[in-house]
């Protein structure tokens, strides 16, 4: 069974004005289309054709092979990246905000380590908040580089790829992710993704 284009989980006009719906439209179906396509392409015929995404991400770095990973593990980041976001602001609650307030100390606290990393970050990546070892950190990754094959459970996702934010923000990354962190980051989504305590696997 092919790899599919997972729907965005609210309407491409949702994450206005933080994120346009002309970014939407163009790094969904554009970007992240073209990375499911090119999984599909590379896994045809193969014994990984009817494979998970994350069986295939991880065959990839068994194999050594850099291009089917580049593409399988980037269709996993995008699909992980738009359950990170939401239309709604809120905050962390429940076991998420007291693990949150044991690894860093505050919520605010957390907001900045994300903004810091992310700014700091060089050229394309992805920042996330992971659980490991009972901990919350904040991890970078560059490229398509993924907690689909890392160590830990990723909890939430930004992506600092250039086509993320530049019809919204030019060139001013830290902008695009004070505005993100501040009101689109879906605690509950991270809340769901830390009770479970294992991997969330892109939709088949």
């Amino acid at each position: 069974m092919a790899i599919t284009l997972l729907p965005l989980p609210y309407a491409d006009t949702a994450l206005e004005p933080v994120v346009s719906a002309t970014t939407l439209q163009t790094h969904h179906g554009k970007h992240h289309n073209a990375y499911v396509v090119k999984t599909n392409a590379a896994i045809e015929g193969t014994d990984l054709a009817d494979a998970s995404l994350e069986a295939i991400v991880d065959a990839a770095v068994a194999k050594g092979d850099k291009g089917l990973f580049n593409n399988a593990a980037q269709t996993w980041n995008h699909g992980f990246y738009w359950h990170s976001l939401t239309a709604e602001a809120s905050v962390p609650e429940g076991d998420l905000a007291a693990a949150i307030d044991v690894s860093f100390g505050s919520l605010d606290a957390l907001k900045a380590e994300l903004a810091a990393q992310g700014t700091a970050h060089f050229a394309s990546g992805w920042v996330w908040l992971v659980a490991k070892d009972g901990k919350l950190s904040v991890e970078q990754t560059h490229d398509a580089a993924s907690y689909a094959d890392l160590s830990g459970n990723p909890l939430l996702v930004i992506d600092l790829w250039e086509h993320a934010y530049y019809v919204d923000y030019k060139n001013l990354r830290p902008d695009y992710l004070k505005q993100v962190i501040d009101s689109r980051l879906n605690w509950a989504f991270a809340a769901e993704n830390l009770s479970r305590g294992t991997l969330w696997t892109y939709p088949a």
